[in-house]
């Protein structure tokens, strides 16, 4: 008698089971879709992060950089945030620490490879 009324009830969840795919099979693209984006955008822009912060760490006075708007100059100044360029003889400009694009040494050697 029992098994009469648990047979419908055990064949609608052993339909329900086949038709529903697997969990992971359900996440497996955007699983792939994030380690894609992961190799190709997130870890290269962090890499070229921790680059440039090591840069900055390791600029002093005397050194000729350019900021990221192009400005040349040689730094004068130099504390935890700004920046004191001499862009031509006696004309100094305050920039951000986090505006300087890199050393222009760095510009000019991949000129001159060029040639």
């Amino acid at each position: 008698m029992l098994d009469l009324l648990f047979t419908p009830v055990l064949a609608q969840e052993a339909a329900a089971a086949a038709g529903q795919p697997n969990a992971l099979s359900s996440f497996l693209p955007m699983i792939a879709v994030f380690g894609i984006f992961y190799f190709l955008m997130i870890r290269p822009q962090a890499k070229k992060a921790k680059e440039e912060q090591a840069m900055l760490s390791q600029l002093g006075k005397g050194e000729e950089i350019f900021t990221k708007s192009g400005l040349f100059g040689t730094i004068t100044g130099i504390t935890d945030k700004i920046i004191t360029l001499e862009v031509a003889e006696g004309t100094k400009v305050k920039v951000l620490r986090s505006h300087i694009g890199g050393k222009a040494s760095s510009i000019f050697d991949k000129k001159e490879d060029k040639k």
